[in-house]
């Protein structure tokens, strides 16, 4: 089963262009997606540290909001303000909340643990700037991986994070499960291609690699966390396993399934009804648990 019609029609789209090994220079020209909601400000700058991070703030300003820092996707080699643009505005819209994007450092160039620092150096400038302000993290994919690491690290330090959302999460950097092997190809993301981001984030074979992937390491107390998963998504049951984790841990306020859908929603929805839906329902209800965590319910 696929979620809608227009999903079925952008997978044959897909299913009919020849699969080749990722080019960079191609992936990180970026695609077009139409604007997002509106919103009173939306600004460019820069947090200051070891490294200057650039990052985008989506600000209601008429009163005080929880501030959720975004971490997009991109194999951890593409990836940008622009790119997520639209999906960083419908959260700040329908969680009603304010967003912070993060330009985080990429792959090659930046291999890990580069892009998890930048969110880090981020998260705790937002805590220096707003400390009574509830502070969230979500993100998708790689993202979701890096938003995870950075929380971990957050809540190592002493400080625990509100709530974090993760969508469609690579968990498993050995691509090691299932769905890895019954959805390697024809659902708009191969698990080659995901062999290949890995590699560049993590080159060779590297001593400290299991510190970067959430299925091998210890299981420890998390923000109360979201996370959502797709049916014919490589990931699938890596993400399913790290929600399984997360409920075992009593960190888990709810794991979405999202039968018939592919990775990725979270910039399908102007693609398939059933990825728009998915996000609205996903976005609103993680606005609710930055409020408070026995606000957030309902199911995607």
């Amino acid at each position: 089963m696929i979620a809608d019609k227009e999903l079925t029609r952008w997978l044959d789209t897909v299913r009919r262009e020849p699969e080749a090994e990722p080019v960079l220079r191609e992936l990180r020209a970026g695609r077009f997606r139409p604007r997002g909601p509106e919103l009173p400000m939306v600004e460019d700058s820069f947090v200051e540290g070891e490294v200057r991070v650039p990052v985008r703030r989506y600000l209601h300003l008429d009163r005080p909001r929880p501030t959720l820092v975004y971490v997009h996707g991109g194999g951890f080699v593409f990836g940008d303000l622009e790119s997520h643009d639209r999906a960083c505005r419908r959260l700040a819209v329908l969680g009603d909340v304010d967003v912070v994007a993060v330009a985080y450092r990429l792959a090659p160039e930046h291999p890990a643990p580069a892009a998890v620092d930048d969110v880090v150096a981020v998260l705790e400038a937002i805590l220096g700037e707003l400390p009574t302000t509830p502070l969230g993290l979500a993100g998708d994919s790689a993202g979701a991986l890096i938003a995870y690491l950075a929380a971990r690290r957050l809540v190592a330090h002493g400080t625990m994070p509100k709530g974090l959302l993760l969508l469609n999460p690579n968990a498993d950097l050995e691509l090691s499960r299932e769905s890895t092997r019954s959805k390697a190809r024809g659902w708009g993301l191969t698990t080659e291609a995901l062999q290949w981001f890995i590699e560049k984030w993590l080159p060779g074979v590297r001593p400290d690699a299991d510190a970067y992937s959430p299925l091998t390491l210890p299981v420890t107390r998390m923000p109360p966390t979201i996370v959502v998963t797709s049916e014919h998504d490589p990931l699938h049951d890596e993400g399913a396993e790290l929600a399984d984790r997360l409920e075992a841990a009593g960190s888990l306020i709810a794991h979405h399934d999202l039968e018939g859908m592919v990775h990725g929603f979270v910039n399908l929805d102007t693609v398939s009804p059933s990825a728009r839906r998915s996000g609205d329902l996903v976005f609103a209800e993680f606005g609710r648990l930055l409020i408070s965590p026995t606000a957030a319910s309902g199911a995607a």
